[in-house]
C-alpha cells in the first residue's frame, strides 16, 4: 500500500511536471506571438516614421531645388539683363561713333568743295592775270614801236623810257603797299607777343616781390642807448669794428638806426643787436661772441635761401659758390624790390615764354635766375653788375646762353639767343609791373616832365602829355606843319631821343596824333 502510494506521488509529480512544461511552454509560445506582434507594430511605426520624414525631406528638397531654380533663373535673367544693357550701351556708342564720322565725312567733303571751288577761282585768276600780262606785254611792246617809230629811238632806250614812266607809276602804290604790309606784321607780331606774354604771367602767379631793407632795431627802453654807447664808447665801437656798420643814435625814441652799404654786413649787424638787446649782457667780449654766431647763421640762411631758390625754379646742379651769391641776393633791393625773388620771377616768367614759342625751359629759367647775380657783389667788386655777373657766369663755367642773357638783358649789347631776348622781356615784365618797384615822387615827377619835353622840342609839335605813369607819351601834331607821312618819323625821332636821354624801368609807349578840324560859324 505504501508502494503504490510512492508510485501514485512518482506519477502525480510527472504529471505535473509535463504539465508544468506544456503549460511553460504554451506560456513562452504566447509570450514570444506577443513580442512579435509589439516588434512588428514598432517596426511597423518604424516604418511609418521613416516614410513620414523621407517625405518631409522629399518636400523640403524639392522646395530647396525650387528655390534654387528660382535663384539660378533670376541671376541668368540678370545677367541676360545685364548684357542687353551692354549690348544697347555698345549700340548707342557705335550710333554716336557712326554719327561723328558722318558729320566729320559731311565736314570733309565740304571741305573738299571749298578746296575745288578755291583752286577753281585760283585757276580763274591765274589765268586772268596771264591774260593781263599778256595784254600788258604786247601794250608795251606797241608802246615800244610807237616811241621807235615817232622818236627814232632804239629799242633798248625806249625800253628804258617805258621801265621808267611805269616804275615811276608805280612808286607810289608799292610804297602804299609795303606800308599797309609793315602795319599788318606789326599788328600780328604785337598780338602774338601779347598772346605769349599773357599767358607766361598766367601761368606764372607768383607772389609780389616788393620789399624793404630794414634798418632800424627798436629798443624795449631808452635807457639801452647808454648801454649801447658803453663806457666811454667801448660797446658802439666793438659793434661797429666787427660788423662794418655805422650805428646812428639820434633822438629817435626807443631805436637805433643802422647805416652800411653792405646789406649782410646791416643784416649781421641787426641780428647781432637784437639778440644783445634781448639778452642785456652788453660788453666787448659778449659782442664778439654775438656777431661770429649771427655772422654764421646769416651765411647758413644764405645757403639755404641760394638751395630754396634753385629748388622752385627747378634749374638742376649748379656751382656751390653761385648758390651762395643767389641766397646774398636775399638781402639786396633794388627800387625797393627784392632781388632775389624778383630773379626767381624773372626766371618763372622766361620758363613760361619759352615754352610759349618752343625753346628750353630749364634753360630759360637758368638764365633768369643768374641775370642779376652780379648785384651779390658789386659792393666789392668794381664794374657794373652785367660785367661782375659775366665775370662769374664765365668762371663758374654756365651755358653761352646764360653769359649772353646776363650780358644782354639790360641792353648793353645786342643779344645773340633767343633765351636772351626771353630773360630781358622777363626781367622787364617783373621789375615794370605795377607794386614791383618803388621810385621817389621827384624822380617820378622829374621822369614826366622830362618825357614831355623831349616830345615839345622835335619841330612841328603843338602839345604833348605823359600819360599811365609814364608808361605813354601823346604827342599832338600841328596838321598844317606834318603831313600824315611823318607823323611816324616823329615817333621813331621820339623814341629814339627816350631812349637816348632817359633811364626808366619798362617801355615807353610814343603815340603821334594829326588832327584837323574845320570851323565855321553860322550867323
Amino acid at each position: 500500500m505504501g508502494d503504490i502510494n510512492i508510485w501514485l506521488a512518482i506519477g502525480l509529480i510527472v504529471l505535473a511536471l509535463i504539465i508544468g512544461v506544456v503549460v511553460g511552454y504554451l506560456v513562452r509560445v504566447k509570450m514570444k506571438d506577443k513580442s512579435l506582434a509589439a516588434a512588428k507594430s514598432e517596426a511597423e511605426k518604424i516604418i511609418s516614421n521613416a516614410e513620414a520624414e523621407a517625405e518631409k525631406k522629399k518636400k523640403e528638397s524639392i522646395n530647396e531645388a525650387r528655390n534654387e531654380i528660382a535663384s539660378l533663373k533670376k541671376e541668368a535673367e540678370d545677367d541676360v539683363k545685364e548684357r542687353k544693357n551692354v549690348v544697347v550701351e555698345l549700340e548707342n556708342k557705335l550710333s554716336q561713333r557712326e554719327d561723328t564720322l558722318d558729320r566729320r565725312s559731311q565736314n570733309l567733303d565740304r571741305r573738299e568743295e571749298l578746296l575745288n571751288s578755291k583752286e577753281q577761282k585760283i585757276d580763274e585768276k591765274k589765268a586772268e592775270l596771264e591774260q593781263q600780262n599778256n595784254k600788258i606785254e604786247a601794250t608795251l611792246k606797241l608802246q615800244e614801236q610807237k616811241l621807235v617809230e615817232i622818236a627814232g629811238l632804239k629799242r633798248e632806250e625806249a625800253r628804258k623810257i617805258i621801265m621808267d614812266s611805269v616804275q615811276e607809276s608805280m612808286k607810289q602804290e608799292i610804297a602804299t603797299y609795303i606800308k599797309d604790309e609793315e602795319e599788318k606784321a606789326k599788328i600780328e607780331v604785337k598780338n602774338k607777343a601779347k598772346n605769349a606774354l599773357a599767358l607766361a604771367i598766367q601761368k606764372y602767379a607768383g607772389e609780389t616781390a616788393g620789399e624793404t631793407t630794414v634798418t632800424t632795431v627798436a629798443l624795449p627802453a631808452e635807457e639801452m642807448k647808454g648801454r649801447i654807447i658803453g663806457r666811454e664808447g667801448r660797446n658802439i665801437r666793438a659793434i661797429e669794428s666787427l660788423t662794418g656798420v655805422d650805428l646812428i643814435i639820434d633822438d629817435t625814441p626807443e631805436a637805433v638806426v643802422l647805416s652800411g652799404f653792405d646789406p649782410v654786413r646791416r643784416e649781421i649787424a641787426k641780428k647781432s643787436l637784437e639778440i644783445l638787446v634781448s639778452d642785456g649782457r652788453i660788453h666787448p667780449g659778449r659782442i664778439e661772441e654775438v656777431v661770429e654766431r649771427c655772422r654764421g647763421e646769416v651765411e647758413m640762411t644764405m645757403r639755404e635761401m641760394g638751395e630754396d631758390a634753385i629748388f622752385k625754379t627747378g634749374i638742376g646742379k649748379i656751382h656751390p659758390d653761385l648758390v651762395k651769391l643767389l641766397g646774398r641776393l636775399h638781402f639786396r633791393t633794388s627800387y625797393g624790390q627784392n632781388v632775389l625773388k624778383h630773379s626767381i620771377e624773372t626766371a618763372m616768367i622766361a620758363g613760361k615764354l619759352a615754352v610759349e614759342i618752343g625753346e628750353n625751359e630749364i634753360l630759360a629759367r637758368r638764365a633768369g635766375l643768374l641775370h642779376d647775380i652780379g648785384k651779390a657783389c658789386d659792393h666789392e667788386i668794381e664794374g657794373s653788375h652785367v660785367e661782375i655777373g659775366v665775370e662769374l657766369a664765365n668762371k663758374y663755367h654756365e651755358p653761352k646762353e646764360v653769359v649772353d642773357a646776363i650780358a644782354s638783358h639790360h641792353e648793353d649789347v645786342a643779344p645773340k639767343t633767343i633765351i636772351a631776348v626771353l630773360v630781358a622781356a622777363a626781367d622787364a615784365l617783373s621789375s615794370a609791373r605795377p607794386g614791383a618797384r618803388s621810385d621817389s615822387l621827384e624822380n617820378y615827377t622829374k621822369r614826366l616832365e622830362n618825357l614831355e619835353a623831349i616830345s615839345n622840342n622835335i619841330k612841328g609839335v603843338k602839345q604833348s602829355f605823359a600819360i599811365q605813369a609814364g608808361r605813354e607819351v601823346r604827342v599832338i601834331v600841328n596838321p598844317d606843319e606834318v603831313d600824315d607821312l611823318s607823323t611816324f618819323s616823329i615817333a621813331r625821332q621820339i623814341k629814339e631821343e627816350i631812349e637816348e636821354k632817359l633811364q626808366y624801368p619798362g617801355t615807353i609807349t610814343v603815340t603821334v596824333i594829326r588832327e584837323t578840324r574845320a570851323t565855321d560859324v553860322a550867323k
